[in-house]
Parts: C-alpha cells; sequence; structure tokens
C-alpha cells in the first residue's frame, strides 16, 4: 500500500515538475518576444529618421543644383543678347556700307563714260591730225615713222656705239670685281697651312748598342732590310736615331713601321725582316684604306666605292712639287664647294670632282698616261657619274670645259696649287728623275724589284735567279747604264748595282 502511495506520490511530483518547466519557458519566451518587438520598433524609428536626412540632403543638393542651373542660364542669356546686339549694329553698318559703295560704283560708271567720250575725240583728232600731215608731207604715217627713226639712229649710231662700249667695259669691271670677291672670300674662309714633304724618316732608338744589331754581322741585317723595303737605311753618329731615306713616301711609311715593330721584338735578323716587313706592308694598306674614307667623310663625298677609297688613300703618301696630293685634294675640295655655293653651282659634283681629280696620280706609275687619263679611266670602272669626270677632267686643260664645275674645280686647284709655299719644283723635278731610274730598270726581263737610293746616285737592282744568270745580270747592268746615259738628265755619275741572289729551301719533317 505505502509503495503504490508513493509511486502516486512520485507521479504527482512529477507531472507537478513538468507542469511548472512548461510554466516557466512560456514565461521566458513571452518576456524575449517584448524584447524583440521593442527593438523592431527602435530599428523602424532609427531607419525613419534616417530616410528624412537623406531626403533634407537631397533637396539641400537639388536646390543648389537649380540656383546653379539657373545661374548659367541667366549668364548664356545674358551673352546671347550681346551678341545678338553686336550682329544687329554690324547689319546695320553693312547696309550703310553697301549704300556707299553702290553710289561710288554709279560715280565711277559715269567717269568711265566720260572717259570713253574723251579718249574717241581725241583719236578722231590724232587721226584728222595724221591726215593732214601726210597730205603736207606726201607719206603715209608708217612712211614717216620709219623716216623719223632711220634719221634718228643715223644721228645717234656713233652715241650709241660709245653707250654700248662703255657698258661692256662696266659689265666687264663688275665681273671681275666679284670674281675676285669670291675668291677672296673662299681663300680667307679656308686658311690652311702650307707643310713640304720631306724624303727621309728618323727612327728613334731606345739604345745606340741596337745600332750594331740593325746592321748584323757584316751588314747582313741592312742588306735584307734595305732589299725588303727598298730604302736606304743610314746609321750615323747621330744619338738615338737612325735614318731611313727614299724617295717613295709609302716605301719610308713601310720601312719605318717595320724597323719599329723590329726594334720592339728585339729578333732582327733577314728572316724576321721579311715577316715584319710584310706585316708592315698590310698596315700601310690599312692607313691607306683608312685614310681614303676619311678624306671622303670630311670633304661630305659619299657613296663612293670602297675600292675606289682604297685608291684615293695612296695619295696621302704621295707628293706633287712637295706638296701632299691627298691633302691638296682634300684642300681642293673645300675651296670648290665654297665657290659652288657662291656661284649656285652643284656642289656635291664640284666637290666629288676635286676630291677625285688627281686620283690618277695614285697609279700613274703603274699604268701608262698622263693621270687625268688614267683618273678618267678609274672613275669610269667604278661607275662614277659623267658630271663629276667632267668636272675632274679639265684642270690642266687637257678637256674642254664642259660644265661651270669643271672651271671651278681647276680654280680650286689653282688656288691650293698657289698658295705661297706650297709646291717646289725643284723637288718636284727630283722625285720624276728617281721614277724614271726605276722604271728604266723595270723594263728589262727578269728584273724583280728596282730601287733608286742615296739622292738617285745608286740604282739597286733584284733579279730572278732562275731567269737570269750571272753572265746575263753583268750585261743587264751595263745595258740599264747605257740607257739611263742616252734617257736621262743627272748630275754626276750614277751606280747600277745587279743582285743576283739564289735561295734554296728544304723542310725536315
Amino acid at each position: 500500500m505505502s509503495i503504490k502511495l508513493a509511486l502516486l506520490l512520485s507521479l504527482l511530483s512529477a507531472s507537478a515538475g513538468i507542469g511548472f518547466g512548461y510554466l516557466l519557458r512560456l514565461i521566458i519566451s513571452l518576456g524575449k518576444k517584448g524584447s524583440m518587438e521593442l527593438d523592431i520598433k527602435q530599428m523602424e524609428l532609427k531607419a525613419r529618421e534616417d530616410a528624412q536626412l537623406i531626403i533634407s540632403e537631397a533637396e539641400s543638393k537639388a536646390s543648389e543644383l537649380l540656383e546653379k542651373a539657373e545661374g548659367n542660364l541667366n549668364e548664356r542669356e545674358d551673352r546671347a543678347k550681346k551678341t545678338e546686339d553686336r550682329l544687329v549694329k554690324k547689319e546695320e553698318f553693312l547696309d550703310k556700307r553697301q549704300v556707299d559703295i553702290d553710289k561710288e560704283a554709279e560715280y565711277i560708271k559715269e567717269k568711265a563714260t566720260e572717259i570713253r567720250n574723251i579718249k574717241e575725240k581725241a583719236d578722231e583728232l590724232i587721226g584728222a591730225r595724221n591726215q593732214e600731215l601726210a597730205k603736207v608731207a606726201g607719206l603715209s604715217t608708217a612712211e614717216a615713222k620709219e623716216e623719223l627713226l632711220r634719221v634718228v639712229e643715223k644721228q645717234s649710231e656713233e652715241d650709241l656705239l660709245i653707250r654700248m662700249q662703255k657698258m661692256d667695259n662696266q659689265v666687264d669691271e663688275k665681273l671681275a670685281d666679284k670674281a675676285r670677291e669670291i675668291l677672296a672670300t673662299v681663300i680667307q674662309r679656308l686658311a690652311s697651312s702650307v707643310s713640304g714633304e720631306v724624303m727621309a724618316t728618323s727612327v728613334p732608338l731606345p739604345s745606340d748598342d741596337l745600332k750594331g744589331k740593325i746592321i748584323g754581322k757584316e751588314g747582313r741585317n741592312i742588306k735584307a732590310f734595305e732589299r725588303a723595303t727598298g730604302v736606304e737605311v743610314i746609321v750615323d753618329d747621330t744619338p738615338g736615331s737612325i735614318t731611313l731615306s727614299s724617295f717613295d713616301p709609302i716605301r719610308r711609311a713601310v720601312a719605318r713601321l717595320a724597323l719599329e715593330n723590329l726594334i720592339t721584338d728585339g729578333r732582327i735578323q733577314p728572316a724576321k725582316i721579311e715577316e715584319f716587313v710584310e706585316k708592315a706592308r698590310l698596315e700601310t694598306n690599312k692607313i691607306i684604306k683608312e685614310k681614303g674614307e676619311a678624306a671622303a667623310f670630311e670633304c661630305g663625298v659619299y657613296n663612293l666605292d670602297p675600292k675606289l677609297l682604297s685608291i684615293l688613300g695612296r695619295l696621302h703618301f704621295r707628293t706633287s712639287y712637295g706638296q701632299n696630293v691627298l691633302a691638296h685634294s682634300i684642300e681642293m675640295t673645300h675651296l670648290a664647294g665654297m665657290i659652288a655655293e657662291e656661284l649656285g653651282a652643284n656642289v656635291p659634283i664640284a666637290k666629288a670632282g676635286a676630291l677625285l681629280h688627281d686620283i690618277g696620280k695614285a697609279l700613274d706609275h703603274e699604268v701608262s698616261g698622263t693621270h687625268v687619263e688614267i683618273g678618267r679611266r678609274i672613275l669610269q670602272k667604278f661607275n662614277v657619274s659623267e658630271e663629276i669626270i667632267k668636272a675632274m677632267q679639265a684642270h690642266h686643260g687637257e678637256y674642254p670645259y664642259e660644265t661651270i664645275e669643271s672651271i671651278i674645280v681647276q680654280t680650286a686647284d689653282a688656288i691650293s696649287g698657289g698658295r705661297p709655299g706650297a709646291r717646289r719644283d725643284t723637288v718636284e723635278n727630283y722625285l720624276k728623275r728617281l721614277e724614271d731610274l726605276e722604271k728604266i730598270a723595270l723594263s728589262f726581263d727578269g728584273v724583280e724589284k728596282a730601287y733608286a737610293l742615296q739622292a738617285g746616285r745608286e740604282i739597286r737592282i733584284f733579279v730572278t735567279p732562275d731567269k737570269v744568270s750571272d753572265l746575263e745580270a753583268q750585261k743587264m747592268a751595263r745595258d740599264i747604264a747605257i740607257r739611263i746615259e742616252s734617257e736621262l738628265k743627272y748630275p754626276g755619275e750614277i751606280k747600277v748595282n745587279v743582285i743576283r741572289e739564289a735561295r734554296t729551301v728544304e723542310f725536315a719533317r
């Protein structure tokens, strides 16, 4: 019984607990619901305030924009009104001006009609007068005019001749003055210095002990050097230097480079001498090419063939009456360009003709003919324009002056060569004699090399051993001496030295 009571009480207490818990939960949820509604009302209130604030700001901005637009509109209306006023005034002015123009045009028409009537009356009077004169003189108008002109011409013939002669003299004087003015201006603008070419080159030595090494045992080294280069090596008591002498500046340049390189290397012997001389020749050829390119660039003459520039560079080692030919050509180019500018001629043609005018002198000892004819053939070979050839070919009068540029080139040549101290005739004659000496020797069969040495007092000839025997070498020396005596004029005597040297080369492998 007690157990059932206990169970019943437990069941009642559990039911009471459940009911109390449900009631408590209901109370809590009702409290939360009230709190959420309060939050929602606060958020709605805040949203309304924010919306009111945005609306106020929008109304304020709209008001500002409206005021600004109204201001711009008023300003535009003012400008439009002013423009309209100006146009109205301008239209009134134009209307008034048109009325004035119409009045002036009407006045001009009236005057033109009046002048036409007066001219007609004047023509009638002149015709009547001429008819009267013709009746009196018995001549027509044309016959009277011709007779009058004949009388006036006869009376004024002497006066006309005097006036024409005077005008010719004045024109000649003005042209001469203008020519002198142009030449004086050109010469003043190009005041280049003049330096004569020498025929000896001094090579400095670090020590005088090297002189013996250069000479070699029994003069073997110096003989090999002279044979390879064609220059005369002068070893004297001058301290610290050796002199290389030759009329050919290219040979001197090759010899100087070779000797300087041999001194630097220190191994001075015949085999090394030939090796260094060959290297010096290659280096000299490089210098020749660079000189030609530099000359063309300095003068502003472009589009020339590279081989033609190399031939031009050879003129750096060529002289004419003691004047360096390449320097002379460059100077001429500047002179010709300035003269062409003054006269309104073709400047590029004049400059190119002046730069290339002596190109034939680079090969005149190798090719027959005058240097002008050789130069013409060289330029034609390298497809140089005919205008340039015409400009260069007449500078010695061998060809006629076909263009104004040819006259300019001849004038520039005379200016450059006529500078005080620019040329020496005796030096040119001396060099010509040395060249003729070598040409005579080289004209014989079997001659390998020929060098004029000791200021032309000796001609040293190297023959090919396979072609010339010892007996033939002796006969050749005599024949060369006879030709020199018959063809050249020279003071004193010339030593003809024919050298025949046989070499045998084998290789041990």
